[in-house]
């Protein structure tokens, strides 16, 4: 039976025991057609082919830029096609057995530069500080004063927000240059806590305290009803903010900034198992999608360090 009469045959199946729709049944005619066309031009055909053509045919995929979405959808038809034919006692092996679908990357957080984030908390500190004119209210004054903590907080530890609002008002007592956490799984860790958060934590407390909300359980209490502040609140605080000093709203999120709270440790030398513990990631694969930032850094010490291009450059002052 040839290529085409297998395809059919196959096709056929799906839609009658499966009762696949008319849809399911083109992109499995394109993507199987796309496949044998890929035999035909090596010489092979469905009853011949191996498992090099499998993955011949998927580095072509790629190759053409389809996305790893792409790629894995294509394989799946392969791979119960030539099931189909093992089924059907018409092939007595499985070219795709030992195949892998592709992995999807992950993305690359979005993150901000240092110089942004600096904007951002100067501006947050500046404002929480200014009097006003006319003078702000209480609790005006109160609120300028817990964005900037919030700010100086998250940046300082890389907390999730979630951690971030529900710290209890204890965190903001004492000298202890760390805060106890816990996230998720109900685990603890112990992250850092500049001196900078620490006094900005301290003066919103007061500031809430004037305000009439001072006293409560929460470090950041809601103003509009009984418990923390939420983080829907934090993020619609922090895009105004944005706004005001001429970023996208869509570029800043708490979570864009616990990003950058690790991006830039990691810039400045940090190991990638510490930033591991200060996030809080169960796995290491979690914290691997910032290995970008340590690619970089590891071309730029090798360009400023290497004995050979130091020569290089030295070569290029005498020219």
């Amino acid at each position: 039976m040839g290529a085409a009469a297998l395809l059919e045959s196959y096709l056929e199946t799906l839609a009658v025991e499966r009762g696949a729709a008319t849809a399911t049944l083109d992109a499995y005619g394109r993507d199987l057609g796309d496949w044998i066309a890929h035999l035909a031009r090596a010489g092979r055909d469905p009853m011949t082919a191996g498992p090099e053509d499998v993955a011949d045919h998927m580095a072509a995929l790629a190759a053409r830029g389809f996305e790893a979405t792409t790629q894995a959808r294509h394989l799946s038809a392969i791979r119960q096609f030539h099931r189909f034919l093992y089924a059907e006692g018409v092939r007595s092996d499985d070219p795709t057995g030992t195949i892998d679908a592709p992995k999807k990357r992950r993305p690359l957080p979005k993150i901000l530069s240092e110089a942004e984030v600096d904007r951002l908390i100067e501006t947050a500190r500046r404002e929480a500080e200014e009097e006003g004119d006319p003078p702000r209210s209480p609790a005006e004054a109160a609120r300028a004063r817990r964005l900037y903590a919030l700010l100086e907080t998250i940046y300082a530890t890389g907390l999730r927000v979630s951690e971030l609002v529900s710290l209890p008002a204890s965190a903001a007592r004492g000298e202890a240059p760390f805060l106890m956490v816990r996230g998720k799984g109900d685990k603890e860790r112990l992250v850092p806590l500049s001196t900078r958060a620490r006094a900005a934590m301290t003066a919103h407390l007061a500031a809430s305290a004037a305000a009439g909300r001072g006293g409560g359980k929460w470090l950041f209490p809601s103003w509009s009803e009984s418990g923390h502040t939420t983080r829907q609140a934090f993020a619609r605080d922090l895009k105004a903010l944005a706004v005001r000093i001429g970023l996208s709203a869509a570029a800043v999120s708490p979570h864009v900034l616990r990003h950058a709270f690790a991006s830039h440790i990691l810039a400045h030398g940090a190991d990638l198992r510490v930033v591991q513990q200060l996030l809080g990631h169960a796995d290491i694969s979690t914290t691997q999608i910032y290995t970008h930032v340590l690619d970089e850094r590891l071309v730029e010490l090798v360009e400023s360090r290497h004995p050979l291009a130091r020569a290089e450059r030295e070569d290029g002052g005498s020219a």
